[in-house]
């Protein structure tokens, strides 16, 4: 597919919109290269896992899928035989546990995705390689337990460095140093403990001096008193150095052993992590398989422009069989653009093995390029007139096409004097009919209707418009062109008949009455505000109940005892009252209990899972002096005592 047809049809933005549905950047690294397929055997396999994918996605939304962060950085270092870091097994290890949830995963799911549950059979689970590095690594770092050398050099820099920071606390409390310190505190510089003593009593500490202030008002000197232990601490801190590369080192050993089987894995984890994008991607927009073919038919039933939506007005079009062209009409913002978009990018996505948003039963054909002309493609930098870039466009166009080629033109031969583009709007539509191409074309020539009409292998369309409102209703006829809707417009309007009828007639070579639209148009607009009236009286009674019942209704959103999130405080609290008349809630935050409007508050635990049935949550809301004073009144003792709220 050339640029011009992947920029004017938004192909990309399909791309973009897949991508948010991925996780491992190598799995959108693989969408950003997509591009439709022109085998119907590669497409039928792609749409296929589209639709298991989805088919899974519809019965589970935990799907066990590794992000792969990290992960070339492991490649790399497992080329440049660098030995890995702490993160990076812990990358390893993550990978292989997914895997295996993942493997798990899948084989539970033969029954709805019997082809991609399959793939995860040949990856590996590497059980001993990932224990190995769980019992070594915890939290990005090497464990203590890794090795029982490494457990007992940590043991005695634990005590030795205890050992040090009381000889250096002692020192600080010492009545004899008070006036040589700086401030009471232990600090490390070149990695040795010591104290801040003020410059000008630096002689009188006897000690190593490892750093100044900035000022120079302070000196940083090490006791003489610990510095045989510092020297201990640094001589078990370089052994420590050293069992932990050795450590790093087995297991880099032990993860390179396997890495043929770690590059599988990542490869199938990226494979899932495409695949269910299309899955999730698909439900978004409620998607649908399509069948295919070679035969240049395409028939949409039900299909919607993707980034439209649920409010798109559902397009049937077929073409391909009876006809090859079709000639759409109709008024501007009527919706031929769009119909023509909707064709071209749901015929690229299928072709991709993405789902397509239509209804069961529809059927693409596969075409090898899909060549487009639409907008006026205005280039400023070129000073090129609207008429000059649809022409240079349709110029390649028409080198391009070929019998496998579907060709969009959006208002062909505009731009131009109406005579002259008319004639080029002809001739280019007959030289594309003699290439066999599959063409879909839109124009406002009455002389484009009547070629259709009467060259063999095209048919006219129109975009239906409500005359009475002067609205477009956004759907595609095929069969019949389009009406003379400036008359009937300027009918409805007011116009004389007499006059609309002088105008078809200069226009068309013939005579038309239009008598029976103006009184169609009178009854109507009667009709019309008949309707309107009892529809606004239904209306306002709708509204009146509306308003009654949501009053009785209405809900507490929040319950005492539920655990929220409250937003701009970045915490939780607990609901401790319930909604004030102004949508405020008692929220208990930081043991004080503070009014919250619940458009902050977003449920983070029920009460339900918090605590158990029947639950007293005064000992949670009330202090122990409040529910003793509280018992007290209940049984009627609680004479002179107050309790204050």
């Amino acid at each position: 597919m050339n640029h011009k047809t992947i920029e004017l049809l938004e192909y990309d933005k399909i791309k973009e919109a897949l991508k948010g549905y991925a996780l491992s950047n190598m799995a959108k690294e693989r969408i950003e290269k997509l591009e439709p397929l022109l085998e119907k055997s590669s497409i039928e396999i792609a749409m296929k896992e589209t639709t298991e994918a989805r088919s899974i996605v519809n019965i589970s939304s935990s799907i066990p899928i590794n992000s792969l962060a990290g992960v070339d950085n492991v490649r790399d270092k497992f080329s440049k035989s660098i030995i890995l870091s702490p993160a990076d097994l812990e990358m390893v290890a993550g990978l292989l546990k997914e895997i295996k949830r993942l493997k798990n995963f899948m084989r539970d799911k033969n029954y709805v995705a019997p082809t991609i549950s399959l793939y995860a059979l040949s990856s590996y689970e590497l059980d001993d390689v990932r224990e190995e590095i769980e019992k070594a690594i915890v939290r990005g770092s090497v464990a203590d337990r890794a090795s029982s050398k490494l457990f007992k050099i940590r043991k005695d820099i634990a005590i030795l460095e205890g050992k040090i920071k009381a000889k250096l606390e002692n020192f600080l409390k010492d009545d004899r140093y008070k006036s040589y310190i700086q401030d009471s505190l232990i600090s490390q510089k070149n990695s040795r403990y010591v104290i801040p003593i003020k410059s000008e009593h630096r002689k009188q500490v006897e000690g190593s001096i490892h750093d100044r202030s900035q000022s120079g008002s302070t000196v940083f000197i090490e006791p003489a008193d610990v510095k045989k232990m510092q020297d201990k601490l640094e001589n078990h801190i370089f052994e420590e150095e050293k069992e932990v590369y050795r450590i790093l080192s087995a297991l880099t050993a032990l993860v390179c052993e396997r890495e043929k089987e770690i590059n599988v894995n990542i490869e199938v984890m990226s494979n899932y992590d495409f695949i269910f994008a299309k899955g999730r991607y698909s439900k978004s927009m409620d998607g649908r398989s399509v069948s295919f073919n070679n035969e240049n038919y395409i028939h949409l039933k039900g299909a919607k422009h993707p980034f439209i939506g649920k409010d798109a007005v559902p397009l049937n079009f077929e073409i391909g069989k009876n006809y090859k062209g079709l000639i759409i009409t109709g008024p501007n913002t009527g919706g031929k653009t769009v119909t023509l978009k909707t064709v071209g990018l749901l015929t690229m996505m299928a072709q991709t093995g993405l789902h397509v948003p239509v209804e069961e039963g529809s059927e693409i054909a596969i075409f090898n390029k899909v060549l487009v002309d639409i907008g006026d493609g205005q280039s400023i930098q070129q000073s090129l007139s609207t008429f000059s870039s649809h022409i240079k466009n349709i110029i390649h166009i028409l080198e391009d096409a070929d019998s496998k080629t579907l060709v969009i033109l959006d208002e062909l031969g505009a731009g131009t004097d109406p005579g002259e583009g008319m004639g080029i709007a002809v001739a280019v539509l007959e030289a594309l009919y003699h290439k066999e191409s599959t063409i879909c074309a839109t124009t406002h020539y009455s002389e484009i209707k009547e070629f259709a009409q009467n060259h063999e292998g095209f048919i006219n369309g129109s975009m239906a418009f409500d005359i009475n409102t002067l609205k477009p209703l956004y759907k595609l006829y095929i069969g019949k062109p389009g009406e003379s809707n400036a008359f009937l417009i300027a009918l409805r309007l007011g116009m004389d008949g007499g006059l609309i009828e002088r105008a078809h007639e200069v226009t068309y070579k013939d005579k038309k009455d239009y008598s029976k639209y103006a009184v169609q148009y009178t009854v109507n607009t009667q009709e019309k505000l008949n309707v309107q009236k009892d529809s606004e009286k239904k209306e306002h009674k709708k509204v009146v109940a509306d308003r009654g019942a949501s009053k009785a209704k209405r809900k507490e959103v929040f319950q005492i005892g539920d655990c929220v999130f409250i937003s701009f405080m970045n915490r939780t609290g607990i609901i401790c009252e319930g909604e004030n008349g102004k949508g405020e809630y008692g929220v208990m935050v930081m043991q004080k209990k503070i009014k919250i409007n619940q458009k902050r508050l977003s449920l983070y635990i029920e009460k339900k899972e918090l605590y158990p049935e029947d639950y007293d949550f005064d000992i949670v809301l009330k202090t122990k002096d409040h529910r003793k004073k509280d018992k007290l009144i209940n049984k009627g003792q609680g004479k002179g005592i107050s309790i204050e709220l």
